[in-house]
């Protein structure tokens, strides 16, 4: 933001709920982990005001839950919400990689190129959440170069069960270079301007989150809605 034409610096409002939904997403705030304002304000140093706004803010995303008598939690993973939100994200998405196919500008490609590059350095330090960024980069590329960046805002809106999922799979399994070579492939495949295959790949590159899914509920159960209210 600017004023007078000077940078405007983000309010501490602004800056803690940015961190908070941060360490929410990278699971460094694990589902289920209690939070205090005091605390919170603390370790962020400011004052108890920002913490309970952020708070606030956080349970409208359905990342914080608030719950009487007993205090405020991150919110556990809602299995439903994960699909719904991949299910969204797979139409979507193997809509605009068609899209892409047809006409993809070449500082996008460059981009997408970069990316992966940037990718593998990251599988070769084992570096889950560089990965996960680079992950979430490369697909807002693919919206990016076919002019469709506030469908994947409303995306965003969606998945911050998903991201959570897709974070703890990172985290469980660190055989990554599958995932790689499907970036790679549908990048490939843009670039060629093969439709059908970049849809197919997409698809499958999707459809990943199904299987992890449940092999994560197995492994981390404390971590998710299993029934119930879906309290910690």
């Amino acid at each position: 933001m600017y004023t007078n034409g000077r940078a405007q610096e983000p309010s501490a409002r602004e800056t803690v709920y940015a961190k908070l939904k941060e360490q929410i997403l990278n699971l460094e705030l694990a589902p289920g982990t209690a939070l205090s304002e005091k605390e919170s304000s603390l370790v962020l140093g400011v004052s108890r005001t920002p913490v309970r706004e952020s708070f606030v803010r956080l349970a409208q995303e359905g990342l914080v839950q608030v719950l009487p008598q007993r205090g405020t939690f991150v919110s556990l993973i809602d299995p439903a919400l994960v699909e719904e939100a991949r299910f969204m994200r797979e139409h979507l998405e193997r809509a605009v990689v068609r899209l892409a196919c047809a006409h993809f500008p070449d500082a996008h490609l460059h981009a997408l190129e970069d990316n992966l590059a940037l990718q593998l350095k990251s599988i070769e330090r084992e570096d889950d959440r560089r990965l996960f960024e680079l992950d979430e980069a490369y697909h807002r590329i693919l919206f990016d170069g076919c002019g469709k960046l506030n469908t994947w805002r409303a995306i965003g809106q969606m998945n911050v069960h998903l991201n959570r999922s897709r974070m703890l799979r990172l985290v469980a399994d660190r055989h990554w270079q599958h995932l790689y070579e499907q970036h790679d492939t549908i990048f490939r495949a843009v670039k060629a301007g093969d439709a059908d295959r970049a849809e197919r790949v997409m698809q499958e590159h999707l459809l990943l989150g199904v299987r992890d899914l449940a092999h994560l509920m197995d492994k981390y159960p404390h971590y998710f809605i299993s029934g119930g209210d879906g309290k910690p």
